[in-house]
């Protein structure tokens, strides 16, 4: 019997040289917060490490990243007053587009701004879209998340990610991006929000849990694997250039199944459950969360994913620079 492949195992340099996944910094992704206000830097209590900043002391939160080698950053904005339809979303004085304005006056284009399109954060019934009889409307809310991404735009952004899993969304942004004379900012479609209970620290720091009923109606079932991969077919049709899966560890079939049959890069957001739930069981000692934090993000691109949205990106940027993860 060969036992070559074992003999590979016994040197360090060779099992780095010989490895199969490759991860790169220039993949990573991270989640930044930004609380409308002055003079914020405020720990996030249920998303132990992460922060929320004011529009003002984004910079630092930005720096963090760039320091340890995070050249990319999605954006969520936390509006001080909500409305029934989220008009903070697309106002030009709002939270998400002072950060931006921020960051480009002070750090220029360096880093690549990515801006979270969704209406949660800024309804006051935490619904991502209009509701018309308990009910969301996604025809009403179409042209409401056209105009916050052309806001993010016009504010600096580099990228916007639809998050709302509203029909249509990504024609509807697209074709507003491109009449407006911006077809040169792509969009990340979040192809496949599923219906998780790993959404629950993010909820607490975005104050975006529903206020009644719940998501289900227009996130998806997570019993369900053939429609993931219609909606990737129908977001590729509609002009997105990125496709996305969340949450990522209970889902990496769905990675894998997208990766093997659509033609756009796909990203995973490993969400603030699973970050939260790393987080645990490294700090009560049960688990080492190093370790944990390493070998879920490589589970992830094996899976297939080219993209990684983490609240980890920084660490993980420091792993592969170690050699513990590239």
């Amino acid at each position: 019997m060969l036992k070559r492949p074992r003999r590979l195992r016994e040197s360090a340099e060779v099992r780095h040289l010989v490895r199969e996944t490759r991860i790169s910094r220039d993949s990573l992704i991270w989640p930044l917060f930004i609380r409308e206000g002055k003079n914020i830097c405020q720990e996030i209590p249920s998303l132990p490490g992460q922060f929320h900043y004011s529009p003002d002391r984004l910079r630092e939160g930005v720096e963090k990243g760039l320091a340890a080698g995070v050249r990319r950053f999605l954006l969520f904005g936390i509006p001080e007053e909500k409305d029934e339809t989220g008009r903070g979303a697309w106002r030009e004085d709002g939270v998400v587009q002072q950060g931006l304005q921020m960051i480009r006056r002070s750090l220029g284009k360096e880093p690549l701004l990515i801006t979270d399109v969704c209406l949660c954060e800024y309804t006051s019934h935490g619904h991502c879209g209009v509701l018309r009889d308990g009910r969301v409307s996604n025809d009403e809310t179409l042209p409401l998340l056209a105009a916050t991404a052309r806001s993010h735009v016009l504010a600096g952004a580099d990228m916007v990610a639809p998050s709302d899993m509203m029909d249509g969304r990504v024609r509807a942004i697209r074709e507003e991006l491109d009449r407006e004379g911006f077809s040169h900012i792509p969009s990340r479609s979040c192809t496949a929000s599923f219906a998780s209970a790993f959404y629950g620290p993010f909820r607490e720091a975005a104050g975006s849990a529903p206020a009644s009923g719940d998501r289900k109606g227009y996130q998806m079932d997570w019993h369900n694997r053939r429609e993931a991969f219609r909606e990737a077919i129908l977001d590729e049709e509609e002009g997105a250039d990125i496709l996305m899966v969340k949450p990522a560890l209970s889902y990496l079939d769905i990675i894998r199944e997208m990766a093997d049959h659509t033609r756009l890069p796909v990203a995973a957001y490993s969400v603030s459950g699973e970050y939260a739930m790393i987080r645990a069981a490294g700090a009560s000692g049960l688990a080492d969360g190093y370790a944990l934090m390493c070998e879920t993000a490589a589970s992830v691109y094996r899976a297939g994913a080219d993209i990684l949205i983490s609240y980890f990106a920084p660490e993980l940027a420091e792993a592969i620079g170690k050699g513990d993860l590239g």
